[in-house]
């Protein structure tokens, strides 16, 4: 297809570097301030139309992508009278590109078909950086023609870009690896600082669990931070694992199951979180174990 008309709203790190990379392969973009208008300001700057509304937004749209933090701010987005949905064209693909409800999902899915559009969720994987060289990776699932229809624009995005199944898969897949990444974090953050209080060296611990089949990118990225002080490497927050934790005990529940794994991770999260480290990258989590375990 010829390259869209996209309208993209939730411009933070990783939307901005988004829009960035749309448009440079030559996607014509209205793009939809939040919070900040630092890359709104920037997508203008290259060549972007703004709009004031969400209904405006989709309204001049093929495509309407949106990259935010919470189901709750995807549905504010969508519904009312200045909402999404309101100004939505015939045939319009709606995508979700951020890490929501399962359950919200589909019930936004309904309304959107009922408005003669169609709804895919994409959740993204890697980061802002990867975004600009169009390197993310892709979860979408939905319909699958609709799917097709934009996987174009999603190629310019992705270098692994999945159609996973019915819709709200993606969110689901996306929930179980969050869960699964953040609950090793924490695992290995606890790690640390049992050595420190049994008086081991965190690098004798660290090369003997590298040594064997434990070894992982995120013991990797804890470590950097307990072992280096470096905090770069896994820049995600604590306040949005914990976010993420909660969600998919949320799904967990939703589906009549009841999550073991996941209690620890979330109350040490929702802990941290809740004592001014929410902005703290999660491999700081290191220090949190360190203060509680030694009191």
């Amino acid at each position: 297809m010829a390259k869209s008309q996209i309208g993209f709203m939730g411009l933070g790190l990783m939307g901005g570097a988004m829009v960035e990379r749309l448009q440079a392969k030559g996607h014509t973009l209205v793009v939809l301030a939040n919070r900040s208008r630092t890359q709104v300001d920037a997508a203008i700057a290259r060549g972007a139309t703004e709009a004031f509304s969400a209904r405006e937004l989709a309204a001049t749209s093929d495509i309407v992508m949106l990259c935010m933090d919470t189901s709750a701010n995807v549905e504010s987005r969508m519904r009312g009278p200045d909402g999404v949905i309101a100004g939505l064209r015939r045939d319009t693909v709606v995508i979700d590109f951020g890490t929501s409800l399962p359950a919200s999902t589909k019930m936004l899915g309904s309304e959107v078909a009922a408005a003669g559009g169609a709804y895919l969720d994409a959740p993204l994987g890697r980061t802002p950086a990867h975004a600009i060289n169009g390197l993310l990776n892709i979860m979408a699932s939905g319909d699958k023609a609709a799917f097709d229809r934009v996987k174009p624009a999603l190629d310019d995005l992705g270098e692994n870009v999945f159609h996973l199944g019915s819709l709200g898969t993606g969110h689901s897949i996306k929930l179980m690896n969050n869960f699964f990444g953040m609950t090793v974090a924490n695992a290995m953050a606890e790690v640390f600082a049992i050595a420190d209080i049994a008086g081991i060296e965190r690098q004798s611990v660290y090369d003997v669990m590298a040594a064997g089949p434990l070894r992982s990118g995120m013991m990797d990225f804890v470590a950097a931070y307990a072992l280096e002080d470096d905090d770069s490497k896994l820049e995600f927050a604590i306040k949005n694992a914990r976010k993420d934790v909660g969600y998919y005990q949320q799904m967990t529940q939703d589906a009549g199951a009841s999550s073991i794994m996941s209690q620890g991770a979330f109350a040490a999260l929702n802990d941290a979180a809740s004592s001014d480290a929410g902005e703290d990258h999660v491999c700081k989590m290191v220090d949190y174990y360190s203060k509680t375990l030694k009191t």
